[in-house]
């Protein structure tokens, strides 16, 4: 259940110990006032005795901030909140900041269920929408529409494990490195966030929560395994011993994929350890570790998705059943002087075979009661292998990032107060190669098509301050610095001839950009019933050394004329709470862009699957709903909801065919946004007698139709999916065994055949300058993965003492 976050700065362990005392939570579409107090350990001479917390829930909207107390709760309204330390106040910045939107979704949610990839999860918070990426967990995540412009990868948001970044300093995510069963927790944060968050945040952040050892107290073992030969064998362990708390968490995942090509063998590690030295100090370590080998489906056009979405008959391109993708090969792995070979994925052998390590190690001293000094160093490195198409990728990506900050609880003129003020530095700097596939089955690499030699900096600083200027009125300002540099040399080589005469092109890139990104936000809990809040905030992202290459042919070549994105959003809401069985919260909001990045397909036999180029002008404008509802005894409605409605306002597209043709597509709809998603599930748990335990669920997923292209011509269709799911826990008397939890689930039960990624596509023109019509455009290959077909997931925990 997304719980709320009524929290100012409370620590990941008191909230885990809440969660583990509470049977059930709430939502939280939060945008966060103050605490009821709360005991944490951290003494503070003279402060005031802490309380009780109140009985009722948390608001659905408080992140760190929560509504008045009650003088029935034995403390006055007025009361400053002296619990939270400072240390306490840094960790609710990377999980409920302030003023700003926000969902939290624990582990209770999904841990009767399968959690194959995120996606699973996040569809559980509004603001969301994911696609299928390229591999097995490799999901698109969008926030508000932020990264459903782009063809890979996840952009135009930051993303967190434990505090730790692991968007690279690029603003290139990856979600093959998460396992959703490592978590007890993952927050949404929704909005412009780059005040905070830095280079990138224009759609805002998440936060992963690994489970502290002390929650874990032992070992768990799981297994699920389903449909398509899926397998995934995990296991936990944790423990708190003195002052050190540990847990590690192991995952290895497999399965055929339903798509003809995807099979997929990937194993993850994830390590939390804390050390507190000293009563003042306090180190914690991070490791993760992801190895991924898998195949890859080549993405279809519309018109091969309709023929054949499982590309089933796709064994070679000679006797390929309809609607099978294919790419063209050189048979001597250079140029065609020698002959082409249409192949299919299967023949050519395309897939990924990755590896991605991050160590990151974090050093916080407590100055007083009041002061935290904190100090982070992250070593991420990222080795791709990826002949995905007529090319393949081959590079390594190692990036370092330092951050030093200092937060301080106390007051200013006598109102409560957190002060926050940091400076960061990061950079990756990596050399990779483009080459040729040939024919020969298993990636046969051939001759080297480009080489990329990039680097990326990022450096800056930024502060904050949190003012409570009443008991129902909290203020929030911020303000973030940032320089990036972007230096690039682009080789792009050509080969004449049967012998391959080598020609080269040298471009190159050295971009400087200066970016300063304002917050600020109010909050007013009418009573304990209402909390009103708003938010007017910017964010801003570079693009990537890499899109300053690429043409819109997906050819090497000069794009150094991209911008900076930016953009200035504003969010207007409430959350209602009239009683412990029903929470509802609601949120507007309008961003003005300039100069968008926005990623379309590239034709299917380019070297570049994806071209980025600057809207001048666009708007995103939308609406955010979530309701938890017990109804009855036992009884459970949750439903998030997510429109969106985002349009180009000023952007003209030149296209060529021998001359260019201009298109003014201001008013169009921007391609890749869904208007309408929607989770909702009703379910039902038995608390006591002898079926104690068992529950079981409905779930129904609508995603609306969107447009494909920038002259809004083509559609993807929509689909609504129906998923059912029984599952049981029971604790067991036993000296060995603490708990054991079973489930079965049924997706997608009508069997529906749907659109689970559909990338951007290009406007073709004739040579008349006539824009190509819907039916040729959905002869476009390179765009879209079919969803699962029905499948059947089970899954057994066991957790030892």
């Amino acid at each position: 259940m997304l719980r709320c976050h009524a929290r100012r700065g409370v620590s990941v362990v008191a909230v885990q110990a809440a969660l583990l005392a509470s049977s059930s939570g709430v939502f939280a579409q939060s945008t966060n006032t103050e605490l009821p107090a709360v005991t944490v350990e951290a003494p503070q001479t003279g402060r005031a005795k802490p309380v009780t917390r109140p009985s009722r829930p948390r608001s659905a909207s408080a992140g760190r901030a929560a509504r008045p107390v009650t003088p029935s709760a034995g403390v006055s309204a007025s009361t400053p909140n002296r619990a939270v330390t400072a240390s306490a106040a840094r960790d609710g910045l990377n999980q409920a900041p302030t003023g700003q939107t926000e969902t939290t979704i624990y582990r209770s949610q999904f841990d009767n269920r399968p959690a194959v990839t995120v996606a699973d999860v996040l569809r559980e918070s509004p603001g969301i929408s994911v696609k299928q990426g390229n591999g097995p967990r490799d999901i698109g995540i969008s926030i508000r529409g932020s990264n459903a412009r782009n063809g890979f990868g996840i952009r135009n948001l930051v993303i967190f494990d434990d505090g730790f970044p692991v968007t690279q300093p690029d603003g290139l995510s990856r979600s093959d490195l998460i396992d959703p069963r490592a978590y007890a927790a993952i927050d949404v944060i929704r909005g412009p966030s780059s005040a905070l968050y830095g280079n990138y945040a224009t759609g805002g952040a998440l936060n992963f929560r690994t489970r502290p050892g002390g929650t874990i107290d032992g070992v768990e073992y799981g297994v699920d395994g389903g449909s398509y030969g899926y397998l995934n064998n995990y296991f936990a362990a944790g423990k708190k011993v003195g002052n050190f708390e540990g847990s590690l968490f192991a995952s290895d995942t497999r399965g055929d994929g339903y798509i003809g090509n995807s099979w997929f063998n990937t194993q993850t590690v994830n390590f939390l350890g804390t050390l507190k030295a000293t009563p003042d100090d306090r180190f914690t370590v991070k490791i993760i570790n992801n190895d991924l080998s898998a195949r890859l489906p080549i993405r279809q056009s519309l018109n091969q998705y309709y023929q054949n979405p499982f590309q089933q008959g796709c064994a070679t391109g000679v006797s390929a059943a309809a609607g099978c993708g294919t790419v063209t090969l050189f048979n001597n792995g250079f140029n065609a002087t020698a002959g082409t070979d249409k192949e299919t994925a299967v023949q050519a052998g395309l897939g990924r075979n990755d590896r991605r390590t991050i160590v990151g190690g974090r050093w916080e001293h407590d100055f007083d009661n009041t002061t935290t000094w904190r100090n982070q160093f992250v070593f991420d490195d990222r080795n791709i292998n990826q002949p995905t198409g007529t090319t393949s990728a081959i590079g390594d990506f190692p990036s370092y990032n330092f951050m030093s900050d200092v937060t301080k609880r106390g007051e200013i003129i006598g109102l409560e107060s957190t002060t926050f003020f940091g400076a960061f530095y990061n950079t990756l700097t990596a050399s990779s190669d483009t080459r040729n596939v040939m024919p020969g089955g298993n990636a046969t690499l051939g001759s080297l098509s480009s080489n990329l030699y990039s680097q990326t900096t990022n450096y800056g600083v930024r502060a904050r301050e949190e003012l409570k200027l009443t008991t129902s009125l909290t203020a929030v300002a911020g303000i973030g610095w940032e320089t990036t540099v972007l230096k690039g040399i682009n080789t792009a080589y050509a080969y004449a001839g049967p012998t391959g005469i080598t020609t080269t092109t040298l471009t190159t890139a050295d971009r400087q950009f200066q970016n300063t990104a304002p917050e600020l936000a109010l909050l007013y809990a009418v009573n304990n019933e209402w909390l009103l809040r708003g938010r007017v905030a910017t964010g801003y992202g570079t693009p990537q050394v890499s899109n300053l290459f690429v043409l819109p042919s997906g050819q090497s070549g000069n794009n150094t004329q991209l911008q900076a994105q930016k953009n200035l959003g504003y969010d207007l809401g409430f959350d209602w709470i009239p009683n412990n069985t029903l929470k509802v919260s609601a949120t507007g909001f309008y961003e003005f862009f300039r100069d968008e990045l926005v990623s379309q397909a590239t034709p299917v036999n380019s070297p570049n699957t994806s071209y980025t180029f600057n809207a001048p002008r666009s708007e995103h404008r939308g609406i955010e709903l979530a309701a938890d509802w017990k109804f009855s005894p036992g009884w459970r409605f949750m439903a998030a909801y997510t429109y969106l409605d985002e349009v180009y306002t000023e952007y003209v597209e030149n296209i060529t065919n021998g001359a260019v043709f201009s298109f003014n597509r201001a008013g169009n709809k921007i391609p890749g946004i869904s208007p309408n998603e929607l989770t909702a599930r009703v379910g039902y748990d038995e608390f006591a007698g002898p079926l104690a335990g068992l529950g079981g669920f409905v779930e129904v997923q609508w995603k609306d139709s969107f447009y494909m292209d920038n002259a809004n011509l083509l559609k993807a269709p929509g689909y609504e999916l129906v998923n059912l799911n029984v599952h049981y826990k029971t604790e067991l008397v036993s000296d060995t065994f603490r708990s054991l939890n079973l489930f079965l689930e049924v997706r997608n039960v009508f069997d529906r055949t749907y659109v689970a990624s559909a990338n951007n596509i290009a406007n073709t023109v004739t040579a008349a300058g006539l824009q190509n019509p819907a039916s040729v455009l959905a002869n476009t290959t390179g765009s879209i993965y079919a969803g699962s077909p029905r499948l059947f997931v089970a899954g057994m925990k066991v957790a030892f003492r």
